[in-house]
């Protein structure tokens, strides 16, 4: 029978556990059985740390918004070698440094770091682009300041109304 359920986990591609608490901030309850999974979401968990992230080969995209982690993210580019989408707004990083093991995923496309300290550092934007050269967008604008179509940066669809330069909207073409 325990092989059975197991199977089961290997089915499920997308896995949102928002909100449901972890006892000491660590990720638990997720192995490597759910091998299919491309979305995990664990916003506001009160996670400290991602050090017990299972090796996800097929994950995608990663949502860690609102909680507590300021490093330690060596394990990801480890664990999630395929990542495209990770998102830490709301996390305690304050030095780009602590970012530095994003390079090691080759296929990370978009990051999000929005109410984090290190945005507030002189040449934030300037420098994440330099220390991960792979990235096309970043809280939801590429390089060039453009924003993120919906298929590609995941952008929460927030329209400013009466923004100066409307049409200044870049899509990129595929």
């Amino acid at each position: 029978d325990q092989m059975k359920s197991n199977f089961h986990l290997s089915l499920v591609q997308e896995l949102v556990l928002d909100n449901c608490r972890t006892g000491e901030g660590k990720i638990e309850g997720i192995t490597e059985e759910f091998s299919n999974l491309e979305l995990l979401s664990l916003i506001n968990v009160g996670l400290t740390s991602v050090a017990d992230i299972p090796k996800l080969d097929k994950l995608k995209k990663l949502e860690l918004s609102d909680n507590r982690i300021s490093g330690g993210l060596e394990v990801l580019a480890e664990r999630l070698v395929n990542l495209t989408h990770l998102n830490l707004s709301g996390n305690k990083f304050k030095d780009i440094s602590t970012l530095e093991p994003l390079k090691k995923l080759p296929q990370l496309k978009s990051l999000d770091l929005f109410n984090c300290e290190v945005t507030n550092l002189a040449d934030y934007r300037e420098s994440i682009f330099k220390l991960l050269p792979q990235l096309t967008y970043l809280d939801g604008y590429d390089i060039d300041d453009c924003e993120a179509s919906d298929s590609d940066g995941e952008g929460d669809g927030i329209e400013d109304e009466d923004e100066e330069g409307e049409g200044e909207r870049c899509f990129h073409s595929q």
